[in-house]
């Protein structure tokens, strides 16, 4: 029985990921160099340590990692400050969740005021027990560390406490943390990897209330 429930946020919750990814070429732009392709895959989901070593191996050590990733967030929250499109069924689900008494969290890499504005301009901030952000932790996602702090931040297990997530190191970090880990594809399909990670794969928020509702999950 799932007994609590931690959101990813972009690509899961919102359509937030092309806006990220429109966001490295200008940034790189600025320190005079090109976007190189395949970057915003290799950067989705990471934060901290796990993003400037991805931005080293595409541009080597001696790269400024800390002032494009600076230069990176300035830009992509510019395009934040309009509501950003809800994936499909989250509002079915969270309506379900809230009438269960099921708590919630919003996990993702993205910083905190990120979060909170996306959520504010939906008017859902309330609805979430706890916003675990990519500044509260030390080892980001695929390392369980965030989803383990969401998860003691409303009180429940990780068996018991399902984690919702598109990404790759997502699915990473909730099946390390021991989490009912369903992955919501967004960008990036699912392949052999995430199969042997995660506990089921759901093609929508739609389908995942589906499955709760049928008790599957």
């Amino acid at each position: 029985m799932i007994q609590g429930v931690l959101f990813d946020m972009d690509g899961l919750m919102f359509d937030t990921e092309p806006l990220w990814g429109e966001s490295w070429a200008p940034a790189l732009a600025l320190f005079g160099l090109p976007f190189k392709e395949g970057l915003d895959q290799s950067a989705r989901g990471a934060a901290g340590e796990n993003l400037r070593a991805v931005l080293r191996s595409y541009y080597g050590p001696d790269c400024p990692a800390d002032a494009i990733i600076t230069a990176f967030d300035k830009i992509a929250h510019e395009k934040f400050l309009a509501p950003v499109p809800k994936k499909p069924g989250l509002d079915p689900l969270l309506d379900w969740l809230e009438a269960k008494g099921i708590p919630m969290a919003v996990v993702s890499s993205s910083g905190e005021s990120v979060i909170r504005r996306n959520l504010d301009n939906w008017q859902m901030t309330s609805r979430f027990k706890a916003i675990i952000s990519g500044e509260m932790v030390t080892r980001s996602k695929p390392d369980p560390e965030a989803f383990l702090l969401g998860a003691k931040a409303i009180g429940v297990e990780p068996a018991s406490c399902l984690v919702l997530e598109d990404s790759h190191n997502g699915v990473r970090a909730g099946a390390a943390g021991g989490f009912v880990t369903v992955m919501v594809p967004d960008l990036m399909p699912d392949d052999a990897e995430m199969q042997s990670l995660y506990t089921m794969k759901c093609d929508s928020l739609t389908q995942v209330l589906d499955k709760l509702k049928a008790g599957e999950l």
